[in-house]
């Protein structure tokens, strides 16, 4: 990305097929962090955010943001990924097994939320000062209200994401539920075998 910005373009905005996308969130964050000092919070999302980008690197997880307690990442992007649904899926399940190793250290009792959805997006660069990769389109959007229809230390994927991992991982039959935007969607629990 740099190199194009280099090389002159303006605007750099790439379509990708199949990705997936995962978002998480810790659960009464707010309500926790109103309990501590202001560089007990910042020490505990460093660390906990600093062990996910881990995890995205040594599975090959392009990091795409943090906005406050939540994390998005997605793979499939910018690099194509033969299996971007199983490398999410393993990198989810570390994140709960990770968030349990810094609760562990600080003596915390935080969980997390974790929704994802597949599919095609949209990522590019924008601004002028401080660029920012992004990801945009209906597959972020699913991703990150499969998170908030999620519960506590759980991952919630979509139908689309479930057929690229049954035989691999459990799926456990969430249902149908109501996704703004979307209607009803049929959704699943991950977790290992």
């Amino acid at each position: 990305m740099i190199g194009r910005l280099n090389q002159g373009e303006a605007v750099i905005a790439d379509h990708f097929e199949g990705v997936s996308v995962p978002f998480a969130d810790l659960v009464s964050f707010t309500e926790h962090s109103a309990r501590v000092t202001p560089a007990a919070m910042v020490e505990y999302l460093n660390r906990l955010f600093s062990e996910f980008d881990a995890l995205a690197r040594e599975h090959g997880v392009e990091k795409i943001k943090t906005i406050g307690d939540a994390y998005m990442a997605v793979a499939g992007l910018p690099d194509p990924n033969p299996d971007p649904f199983a490398v999410i899926a393993r990198m989810a399940l570390g994140m709960i097994d990770r968030l349990g190793h810094v609760n562990g250290h600080f003596g915390w009792p935080l969980q997390i939320r974790i929704g994802i959805h597949s599919g095609p997006v949209v990522a590019g660069i924008i601004g002028t000062h401080r660029f920012i990769y992004d990801v945009w389109g209906d597959t972020v959007n699913v991703a990150s209200r499969l998170e908030d229809y999620s519960l506590p230390n759980r991952i919630h994927v979509s139908q689309d994401t479930a057929r690229h991992l049954v035989g691999s991982f459990a799926l456990e039959p969430r249902g149908s539920i109501d996704v703004k935007g979307k209607g009803k969607l049929e959704t699943f629990f991950l977790s290992r075998i």
